[in-house]
């Protein structure tokens, strides 16, 4: 029988029996191939709308805006400049009313929707005539008009005949206030002094745009206007590519704790498979194909959910024109392929490697393994109540097992901090916008989108985590199995053994929740500033003190059943050797 036969079946034997822990990790590799094909397909599709919308209506590489026309005139034959449109005149309003809103708007002196330059697109209706206007698109969605709808600017009573979008202004609700088309006639009617006046500029070089503005005052490249009018798209991406690496780590974790309780559990195992002449590259070989199976299929139905799911996140604003579903390209394929194997690689290849070293003899023998002891860990447990005492001295025990429970507990502690500060920094922001420069109860889709992201991975992390916990707790009693078994033949009671398995986990759980909050408050500010916005006035600090506590009944809780079935083993059963 050659080599890969029998790494093969060994892997799919192993899969078959240990379906449970088979499935556990899938669904943890699963949620991190799936948040990184999602963000990479939305981060992907990010500024195609704005693409789409400046070849649609000729949008301008440049706008340029100033008090009068005459300040304007020169610009138009500038050096670089290959064609110009307008000027526009802008009059703002702060009184325009459909139905009970009133809010505010900038009015557009424009006869003809054509022109070299910024030629809005009208998606209804038609264009403004003598008595209509035309609502860019996002601001009409924003009011709930559509064509043949009356509305109310400055006191005059006008009829929306078409609903447009443009790549001349960043839409509604990313730029303020909303933007409204008329004839030149009906905005002299309006009784209202011209504002500013607007010229859309097309550029020889497009690319030279930010030059040509640094050079020329009151100038809007399109490429400023395009990170604003796709900054929800991007926070979006932000946030899943934030929560795939949170998400990779309590994987990493998963994996770990499983190659690692499986080896504890299977060490008389690995000492026939040596005995009948495998090489210790052969038996860590069967165990890194088993979980390499499983990533090659968390990759694949991460890539599909990843890429069914995207449409839901990567909705455009309404003020730009969509297109269908995004595409899935070969390189997003291959990097959540090679993150799911290296994720599992690494986790799988330390615990493996160190148990197949171990000698046939010891692992024939299943010798418990000497415990590490400490004089001043036992001066500073012997005073302890029984429960503490065992669980401080099992967490001694596995000091790299603690550590990864801490480091899986600080990650999820520090992304919910982060998500609540962030939560509340969004609420304030919607409590603001009452102003006349937002619409009454519209819908923010930077809010909508972010929200649910920002619940989505907090909601995945907490599930990880309790796995990861969950898992750590298994391991760990399997771990304890005889110094357990010795501590009730001594005269421990279940009860107590089977605290101090769950305070095992609390002391790790206890420095995450405290670690947790000021890493969390790190992500956050870093989020605020990856979007180019303050924060800080929202976040909970009277609150956050309660993390630890919360840290620390949450794992309490989850680890009650496995350190409860744990404590119960007949004492008998667990001092006999394998």
């Amino acid at each position: 029988m050659s080599v890969l036969v029998l790494v093969a079946r060994l892997a799919l034997r192993d899969l078959r029996r240990r379906r449970a822990e088979a499935l556990i990790l899938l669904i943890a590799l699963t949620a991190t191939t799936t948040t990184l094909a999602l963000g990479r397909t939305v981060g992907g599709a990010a500024d195609r709308p704005w693409e789409r919308t400046r070849a649609a209506t000729a949008g301008p590489d440049a706008v340029a805006t100033a008090e009068r026309v005459a300040d304007l005139a020169a610009l138009a034959h500038a050096p670089g400049v290959a064609a110009s449109a307008g000027p526009y005149a802008m009059v703002s309003v702060d009184d325009l009313r459909v139905r009970d809103i009133r809010v505010a708007a900038v009015v557009q002196g424009r006869d003809t929707a054509g022109g070299p330059v910024d030629r809005p697109r009208v998606t209804a209706g038609t264009w403004a005539r003598r008595g209509g206007v035309v609502v860019e698109r996002a601001f009409a969605t924003a009011l709930k008009v559509r064509p043949g709808d009356e509305l109310t600017i400055a006191g005059r009573r006008l009829t929306v005949t078409g609903i447009a979008v443009t790549a001349g202004r960043v839409p509604y609700p990313s730029s303020t206030p909303g933007l409204v088309w008329a004839t030149r006639a009906d905005l002299r009617r309006l009784g209202r002094p011209v504002t500013s006046q607007v010229m859309p500029l097309r550029l020889a070089n497009p690319a030279a745009a930010p030059a040509f503005a640094a050079a020329h005052r009151g100038v809007r490249t399109w490429q400023d206007m395009g990170s604003y009018a796709t900054a929800e798209l991007h926070l979006v991406d932000q946030a899943l590519m934030t929560g795939t690496w949170a998400l990779a780590l309590l994987a990493v974790a998963c994996v770990t704790v499983l190659v690692g309780g499986r080896l504890a559990d299977q060490t008389r195992r690995v000492g026939l498979l040596k005995a009948v002449g495998a090489t210790p590259r052969t038996v860590a070989a069967g165990l890194l194909a088993e979980y390499v199976v499983l990533a090659v299929a968390a990759s694949a139905v991460g890539v599909i959910a990843g890429w069914a799911a995207a449409p839901l996140l990567a909705r455009p604003s309404a003020g730009l024109i969509g297109g269908g579903r995004p595409g899935l390209t070969f390189g997003t394929v291959a990097l959540v392929l090679a993150v799911a194997v290296v994720v599992t690689g690494a986790a799988t290849v330390v615990p493996a490697v160190r148990g197949t070293r171990m000698s046939t003899v010891r692992a024939l023998s299943g010798r418990a393994r000497p415990p590490r002891r400490s004089a001043r860990l036992i001066r500073l447990s012997a005073r302890l109540p029984v429960p503490l005492l065992l669980g401080l001295r099992l967490a001694a025990r596995r000091p790299r097992r603690a550590a990864l429970a801490l480091t899986s507990l600080a990650v999820t502690a520090a992304m919910v901090v982060a998500a609540i500060a962030l939560h509340g920094d969004i609420a304030r922001k919607d409590a603001r916008t009452t102003g006349l420069m937002f619409v009454p109860g519209a819908e923010n889709p930077v809010t909508r989108q972010v929200n649910q992201v920002v619940i989505t991975m907090t909601l995945a992390l907490l599930v990880l985590a309790a796995v990861n916990a969950v898992l750590i707790a298994w391991a760990g009693s399997i771990d304890a199995r005889r110094p357990s078994a010795l501590a009730r033949a001594l005269g421990a009671t279940p009860r107590q053994v089977t605290a101090g398995l769950s305070a095992a986990q609390l002391f790790p759980a206890a420095l995450a929740g405290a670690l947790g909050i000021p890493l969390g408050l790190v992500v956050y500010a870093g989020a605020r500033a990856a979007a180019g916005a303050p924060g800080g006035e929202a976040i909970p600090y009277a609150w956050l003190p309660a993390v630890i506590p919360g840290t620390i009944a949450a794992v309490a809780l989850i680890t009650a059943l496995p350190a409860r079935l744990a404590g119960r083993r007949p004492v008998a059963e667990a001092l006999r050797a394998e």
